[in-house]
């Protein structure tokens, strides 16, 4: 970990880690303090690393906490040979992280057109920006239906999202909101489940919108966003754009909005 020795970058601060959770063998996630000057809009990523060998090692992270949170929440992915992430999963209290100052993304609620039902499409740890939207008030007050989609190989990567999502109906800003509004579907596509294929199989099929009761995609009501990997993502955006969607941005909201950052 830094020591108070080296000098930071300007463009960072240095946050320390109030709590690690380990969810399976290859996820994990943790929970840094928040400077007081910190702002972000739900969904979007900052940068985030270590120090190593007297240099900044930093990465691109989604903030899993919401804009209103204290502190700030974020998932990640342990990669053995990764630069950072096979630094940071061995994380622990009292450890420090460094933080970038200027968060950023287009998975922003400001990005997409009004709408009635938005899709929140994710895969493993994509679900993070997503952690971030489902506890955001103004969601709930822009979509009458907020669908969020969780694909990984097994079961037990699904933890994190579930127990998420279960936990939100006690939330006293957003829990009266959550109720009706909210609805998580999960699916695998290793291991047997209730829900079983990837996200653009269980679209193209129609399977996804014949579980929720729903009818197809249609751009004149639906919004998408979309969090994966970069397959995912590029499968994913090419299938929305077939059904009529435009992709939208900070500058000029559109139909479907896709994340643009990636950890190792």
């Amino acid at each position: 970990m830094p020591s108070d020795s080296i000098v930071l970058p300007k463009s960072v601060t240095e946050e320390d880690v109030l709590a690690v959770r380990h969810w399976t063998d290859e996820l994990f996630s943790f929970r840094l303090t928040r400077p007081a000057a910190f702002r972000f809009r739900s969904g979007e990523f900052v940068m985030l690393g270590l120090m190593v060998d007297g240099k900044p090692l930093l990465r691109a992270y989604s903030i899993a906490s919401p804009s209103w949170d204290d502190g700030l929440d974020f998932f990640s992915i342990k990669v053995q040979d990764g630069p950072l992430t096979s630094r940071l999963q061995h994380l622990q209290t009292g450890d420090r992280v460094l933080l970038g100052k200027k968060p950023t993304g287009t998975l922003v609620l400001d990005a997409l057109k009004p709408g009635k039902r938005l899709y929140m499409l994710s895969t493993g740890t994509g679900i993070a920006p997503f952690a971030s939207l489902i506890r955001e008030p103004e969601a709930y007050e822009k979509f009458d239906q907020i669908v969020l989609t969780h694909t990984c190989r097994n079961v037990a990567d699904l933890a994190y999202g579930a127990e998420l999502v279960d936990s939100l109906v006690e939330d006293p800003l957003i829990g009266e909101m959550v109720g009706p509004k909210l609805t998580y579907y999960a699916s695998t596509t290793r291991e047997d489940f209730v829900h079983k294929g990837r996200i653009t199989d269980l679209i193209e099929s129609g399977k996804l919108f014949t579980d929720l009761d729903v009818p197809s995609f249609d751009p004149a009501v639906d919004r998408v966003m979309i969090c994966g990997s970069m397959a995912m993502l590029q499968d994913t955006k090419q299938l929305v754009a077939s059904f009529g969607f435009t992709e939208g941005s900070n500058a000029n909201p559109g139909d479907f909005v896709v994340e643009k950052a990636f950890a190792d």
